[in-house]
């Protein structure tokens, strides 16, 4: 019993205090990992849900101006005498829409549209439209960039087919006198996920879409 009491009285001796110095260091190792750890999971979580964000508003905004399209010419084709209304090609598509007024000054505008695969980006270039001209402005604004980080995106359009109905969907649409019934959009993100079709009816078409026969 006394020698228990001395024993007491003495302390930890040094090894005592060296093991719980170790523990105790392995202790706020094993913490600061898992904390870590789980920051990391929260930011790249919130970069996920904000580049998923990103795209469902960039979806949106193409949609809306899609289906805006106007049957306006923006440029006549000398080579063949025609007016161009729509051009479009797998990275590429110009038509004529009302700019809203939060983007600029109102009124009709061509929207022209590029897939950028080297930047992997996909922008947007506007010119005000006036008597069926797109008329250059004094000070050239640069296009904006609408998204960016994307795997791949392409352009498909759809008419009616010769035969009736609606015909197969194309990587060209090359009758610029009239705008396509439809539009597909299908965008890969950064990490390879391919997003749902965004398909898109132009209300318009109907207007220069005058024959079943008239396919581009």
């Amino acid at each position: 019993m006394r020698g228990l009491q001395m024993r007491a009285m003495r302390g930890f001796t040094l090894i005592e205090v060296l093991i719980a110095t170790v523990l105790l260091a392995a202790g706020l190792t094993l913490a600061f990992a898992t904390l870590g750890a789980a920051t990391k999971t929260t930011q790249r979580g919130e970069a996920i849900a904000a580049r998923s964000e990103r795209l469902r508003a960039v979806e949106g905004f193409l949609r809306r101006r899609l289906e805006g399209a106007r049957a306006v010419p923006f440029a006549f084709d000398a080579s063949t005498g025609q007016t161009q209304r729509f051009l479009g090609e797998s990275d590429r598509m110009r038509f004529v829409a009302d700019l809203p007024d939060y983007l600029g000054r109102g009124g009709p505008y061509l929207h022209d549209f590029s897939i950028d695969d080297g930047d992997r980006r996909i922008t947007l270039a506007l010119g005000m439209v006036q008597a069926g001209q797109t008329i250059e402005e004094d000070e050239l604004r640069p296009p904006e960039i609408l998204v960016e980080g994307l795997k791949s995106a392409r352009f498909r359009y759809r008419t009616y087919a010769a035969e009736g109905g609606l015909g197969e969907w194309q990587d060209q649409w090359e009758n610029g006198e009239q705008l396509p019934l439809m539009v597909e959009i299908t965008l890969t993100d950064g990490n390879g996920e391919i997003w749902p079709p965004v398909v898109v009816a132009l209300p318009l078409a109907a207007m220069t879409t005058t024959s079943a026969a008239l396919g581009p």
